[in-house]
C-alpha cells in the first residue's frame, strides 16, 4: 500500500469516530434501501413517499372500536409511524425489523407524521 492510500484510510476511520452514531446508522440504511427512498427528515404531509429504515417500536391496540398495528420508523435522520388499521398483528413486525414502505403521507392530529395502510417489503 503506498504512503497517500494509508492516510486516505486513517482519515476516514477518524472521520468515522468523530461522526454521529445517529448520522452513520441513517447513511447505512439509505446505502441499503431503494435508490428512491426519501429521507425521513424530508418527508412532507399529503406526498405519496417511499420510505426505508428500521422500526424502533411495534404496537398492537386491541383497545377501543378497531384493532391497529402501529409501527415507529427511524432511519437516523427523522421517523414516521406506520399504521396498518383493521390489524391484530403482522407477522415479522417488531422493533428491529428493517423495512421499506410506501404509501401517502398524513399529518396526525399532534403534528406527527404517519402513513395509514403502507405497502411495505421486510428486509434481512
Amino acid at each position: 500500500m503506498a504512503p497517500a492510500e494509508g492516510r486516505t484510510g486513517l482519515r476516514e476511520w477518524l472521520r468515522r469516530l468523530a461522526v454521529p452514531q445517529q448520522e452513520l446508522f441513517a447513511a447505512e440504511v439509505r446505502r441499503e434501501s431503494d435508490a428512491d427512498a426519501v429521507p425521513l427528515a424530508d418527508l412532507e404531509a399529503r406526498q405519496l413517499a417511499v420510505v426505508a429504515g428500521r422500526l424502533r417500536a411495534v404496537v398492537h391496540r386491541t383497545d377501543g372500536r378497531s384493532p391497529s398495528v402501529e409501527a415507529e420508523l427511524y432511519d437516523g435522520t427523522g421517523q414516521v409511524a406506520l399504521v396498518w388499521m383493521g390489524r391484530r398483528r403482522i407477522v415479522g413486525l417488531e422493533a428491529g425489523t428493517r423495512l421499506v414502505a410506501r404509501g401517502r403521507v398524513a399529518q396526525t392530529g399532534d403534528g406527527r407524521l404517519a402513513i395509514y395502510n403502507p405497502t411495505y417489503e421486510l428486509r434481512p
